[in-house]
C-alpha cells in the first residue's frame, strides 16, 4: 500500500515590522511646545497688563508716604483706614443701592426681549434684535455725553419741551435723581448686551420640550415661565455677575456727568471714582491701592453671594 503524506500548512509570515526613526516622546514634546507657542502670547500679556499690575498695587497699599522718612511700611494701617472712611462707606452704599434698583429693570428688560425674539411672532425679529443691540456698540463715553445734552437743564430738548408747555425743567440732573438717571444711562446701554446671552442660551433650548409642553395644553406664557426661563437659569446667573461687577466698576458715566452736575456727583460718587481722585488728584497712591484691593473684595463677597442664593434656590426648586 502506499502512503500519502499531506503536507504541513504553511504558517503565515508575519508582517515586516516598519522601524521609525522618530521616537513617540519626541513627537509629544513637539506637540507641547506647538501648543505653549500659540499660548505664549496671551499667557506674557495676562502677566504683563493683569498679575504685574496687581501685584504693584498690593505692594503699594502695604506702604505709606510720609513727610518725614519717605515711603515707610504700614501693614494693614491703609486697608484699616479705607474701611473707617466715610467716603469709601458710602460710595460702596450708593453703587449696592444702584444695584437693587437698576440690575433687577435691566435684566427683567433683556429677558422681556429675549423670550419676546425667541417666540417667532415678531415681524423684522433682526432688525429688532440688530435696535437693541445698538446702544451697546456705543462706547460708554459718547453714550454719558449724550444722555448728558438730553438731561440738560438749559439746552436739553427735555427741558425745553417743558418750557415750551409753562412747566419747570425737569431734574434729571439734581441730588435726588441723578442715581435714577445714572440707572436709565447704563440700562440703555447694556439691555441688548445681556439680551444676546438670554436670547442664545434660548436657542440652544430643544423644541421637542416645547411640543411636549404643548400638547399637554400649555400656552406661551406657560411655556416661558415653567420651560424657558429655568433652562437659562445659567445664562441669568451670568448676567447677574457680569451687572455687579460692572456697578461697583461704574466710572465713566458719573465722572462725564460730574462737569455738568458738580453739585449732585462727587468725586467719591463711585468706588472707582474715590479711587481715581485719591491716586491722581490728591497723590495718595497708597492709600488709593488698598481702596481698590477693597473694593474687589466687595465685588467678590456680593457675587458669590448672589451665586450662593441661586443655589440654594435652585436645590429647593
Amino acid at each position: 500500500m502506499s502512503r500519502t503524506v499531506t503536507p504541513a500548512p504553511a504558517r503565515p509570515v508575519p508582517p515586516p515590522v516598519i522601524r521609525t526613526t522618530r521616537r513617540p516622546w519626541r513627537r509629544s514634546t513637539r506637540e507641547a511646545l506647538t501648543a505653549y507657542a500659540f499660548a505664549a502670547p496671551f499667557v506674557i500679556l495676562f502677566v504683563a497688563l493683569l498679575v504685574i499690575p496687581l501685584g504693584y498695587a498690593g505692594y503699594l497699599s502695604l506702604y505709606r508716604e510720609q513727610l518725614v522718612g519717605g515711603k515707610v511700611f504700614a501693614g494693614l494701617a491703609n486697608y484699616r483706614q479705607a474701611l473707617d472712611d466715610p467716603l469709601f462707606r458710602d460710595s460702596v452704599l450708593r453703587m449696592a443701592r444702584f444695584l437693587v434698583i437698576q440690575v433687577p429693570v435691566m435684566l427683567g428688560a433683556a429677558l422681556f426681549f429675549a423670550l419676546a425674539l425667541d417666540s417667532g411672532r415678531l415681524r423684522f425679529p433682526r432688525l429688532i434684535r440688530l435696535g437693541i443691540f445698538i446702544p451697546y456698540a456705543i462706547p460708554s463715553v459718547i453714550a454719558a455725553l449724550m444722555w448728558g445734552y438730553l438731561y440738560g437743564p438749559d439746552f436739553g430738548p427735555f427741558a425745553q419741551l417743558a418750557r415750551g408747555v409753562g412747566l419747570d425743567a425737569p431734574g434729571f440732573l439734581t441730588p435726588d435723581w441723578i442715581l435714577a438717571s445714572l440707572a436709565n444711562i447704563v440700562t440703555w446701554e447694556f439691555i441688548g448686551y445681556n439680551m444676546i446671552i438670554l436670547f442664545a442660551a434660548l436657542q440652544s433650548i430643544p423644541p421637542t420640550l416645547y411640543e411636549a409642553a404643548a400638547m399637554d395644553g400649555a400656552g406661551a406664557w406657560r411655556i416661558a415661565w415653567h420651560i424657558k426661563i429655568p433652562a437659562i437659569r445659567q445664562a441669568l446667573m451670568l448676567s447677574v455677575i457680569f451687572s455687579v461687577i460692572g456697578t461697583f466698576q461704574l466710572f465713566n458715566e458719573p465722572k462725564l456727568l460730574a462737569g455738568i452736575a458738580p453739585d449732585a456727583i462727587s468725586a467719591s460718587y463711585t468706588p472707582n471714582m474715590y479711587a481715581y481722585t485719591l491716586a491722581f488728584t490728591n497723590q495718595e497712591v497708597n492709600y488709593a491701592s488698598a481702596v481698590s484691593f477693597l473694593l474687589g473684595v466687595v465685588i467678590v463677597v456680593v457675587s458669590y453671594a448672589v451665586q450662593l442664593a441661586s443655589h440654594r434656590r435652585a436645590r429647593r426648586s
